[in-house]
């Protein structure tokens, strides 16, 4: 799936933080304002990532759409992800925290099943109000608030992919270098605002950093369909 001729754009190394995630996705479209009227979906991983792709999307005068894909929690360790699955059941697995851990694979089974679950709850509320968007022929432009590890932005590029757009750019406001440069290899441009050298968290990087419930994606995709 790597793509050869990925372009990359890394903004700055710097580790000041974002006032929030609306601030975020306004300098994101700043960087990719040459799609400006062009025919582009942004697609947003929920939850940040939706408030993210809104104002992104705003800016580009662009759809905005979402893709469901989740993390699998590491054994005792939930904030650690030993992969992720998508909305379509794509399962990819960090095999190096597969191997140092012992992960068996009943356990990635049973994590794949309780985050697809999860997955169609989220599809059933979601879809009800945005029905999906098709990405074939397009130029889509995938985002998060920020990426750690980036198993779950993976998936997400990789079933996008496969929906056959007609370029794919991965869209960040942070994350680690070595992570923003491994995801640009299943993307056809990359572009990340910020890839501080002492990376902790993703929320480090954002004055506010609230979450971001159902009810809120809700209302940002209600507008979107409103703004047409």
């Amino acid at each position: 799936m790597a793509r050869k001729t990925t372009q990359i754009r890394i903004l700055t190394r710097s580790s000041a933080p974002f006032a929030d995630r609306e601030e975020a996705g306004r300098l994101l479209a700043g960087e990719l304002y040459e799609y400006r009227g062009q025919n582009v979906v942004v697609v947003g991983i929920p939850r940040g990532g939706v408030v993210v792709a809104n104002e992104l999307a705003k800016g580009l005068g662009a759809e905005v759409d979402i893709i469901l894909a989740h993390k699998l929690g590491a054994p005792g360790h939930s904030e650690l992800a030993v992969g992720a699955v998508s909305e379509d059941g794509t399962l990819i697995l960090n095999q190096r925290v597969v191997k140092d851990l012992g992960v068996a694979d009943t356990f990635i089974q049973h994590e794949k099943e309780q985050q697809l679950a999860e997955i169609r709850r989220r599809s059933e509320l979601f879809r009800r109000v945005h029905p999906k968007i098709t990405l074939e022929g397009k130029v889509v432009i995938v985002t998060d608030d920020g990426v750690a590890t980036g198993a779950t932005t993976q998936a997400a590029l990789w079933a996008v992919r496969a929906e056959k757009p007609a370029k794919l750019i991965a869209a960040l406001p942070v994350g680690p270098e070595d992570t923003v440069r491994r995801l640009a290899e299943d993307a056809d441009e990359m572009v990340c605002l910020k890839t501080p050298p002492l990376f902790g968290a993703v929320g480090q990087f954002y004055e506010n950093f609230l979450p971001v419930d159902d009810n809120e994606v809700v209302l940002i995709l209600k507008e979107s369909r409103q703004r047409g």
